[in-house]
């Protein structure tokens, strides 16, 4: 069995262990990832299922949240137990606790969404290093968004995951654009801000490559992402790659720092979040600090 270390706070003269989750969700079905009163979502579902197995509240929190409709591949979560409740997930079974939570999850996961079963998927589970924190120890998100450009490029069975884009895109032009936008940026243009938040974000790869099924991926990855900043971003892109703006337009909107009427979104059903990156063991608490601080 795996050696149990305490990984979060000492809370209220106990300790309790961090515990990370792997998952991958449909975001079709829900109202994105953060609770809402009266909404599906599936930060929700997700919390309902643990609150199922541990007999009590339990809060997630998420490497990334995403928008409603939105997609995930790489989805990380991390939650906090005691160790009466780490080691009572397998009921007195021999069976390792992680193993324990992984399937008894699927199940709950299932009993809660019903017809949807399958729409959210727990991949891996199991206890975090010392230090870890599923958001703020993150070094990077990648997400992917897949546009077919041109009728012809059009796949029914792809529908609910791909943009159906009515011009033909030039992708150099697409890259050339994006490129300009790389680098430690003020995106308040490309983001819809919150209150108290920053705005300012390390934008590492914006990029667009066509397929061999002639269907072009665009991957946008950045050290952490302010709210709408991935589809504001491939929004604007669209304008350049159909040739309705010079690709110097997206560096221009970028110095303004203002939004109006040409800030458009992308349709949310084509995005992913890919895969979340962390540093070693010995790094998670050292970029948790460093990312609290930037943030603050």
């Amino acid at each position: 069995m795996n050696e149990l270390k305490p990984a979060a706070p000492v809370l209220g003269g106990g300790g309790f262990l961090r515990i990370r989750l792997d998952l991958s969700y449909d975001g079709g079905p829900f109202s994105g990832w953060a609770l809402q009163p009266g909404l599906r979502t599936v930060q929700g579902v997700l919390e309902e299922a643990l609150a199922l197995l541990i007999r009590r509240p339990v809060r997630v929190t998420v490497a990334g949240r995403t928008d409603a409709g939105v997609h995930a591949r790489g989805q990380v979560v991390h939650l906090d137990l005691s160790e009466a409740e780490w080691r009572g997930l397998n009921r007195g079974a021999e069976l390792d606790p992680s193993a324990a939570l992984l399937r008894r999850l699927r199940g709950a996961l299932s009993r809660g969404l019903g017809e949807l079963s399958g729409a959210i998927e727990v991949h891996h589970a199991a206890l975090a290093p010392a230090g870890f924190d599923a958001r703020f120890s993150a070094l990077w998100r990648r997400y992917s968004y897949r546009i077919a450009d041109g009728p012809a490029r059009w796949d029914p069975l792809g529908r609910y995951s791909t943009l159906w884009y009515k011009q033909r895109l030039d992708t150099a032009l697409l890259n050339e654009g994006a490129s300009r936008l790389l680098g430690l940026q003020d995106f308040r243009s490309y983001c819809k801000p919150r209150e108290g938040a920053t705005t300012i974000r390390e934008l590492q790869r914006f990029e667009f490559t066509r397929g061999a099924d002639g269907v072009i991926v665009a991957t946008v990855q950045a050290d952490a992402f302010c709210h709408n900043m991935v589809r504001s971003l491939v929004g604007s892109a669209l304008y350049v790659g159909a040739g309705e703006e010079q690709p110097g337009w997206l560096y221009e909107r970028l110095i303004a720092r203002q939004r109006d009427a040409r800030s458009v979104l992308a349709a949310p059903h084509p995005l992913v979040l890919e895969e979340v990156a962390y540093p070693s063991p010995s790094g998670l608490l050292a970029r948790a600090e460093l990312t609290r601080a930037r943030r603050g």
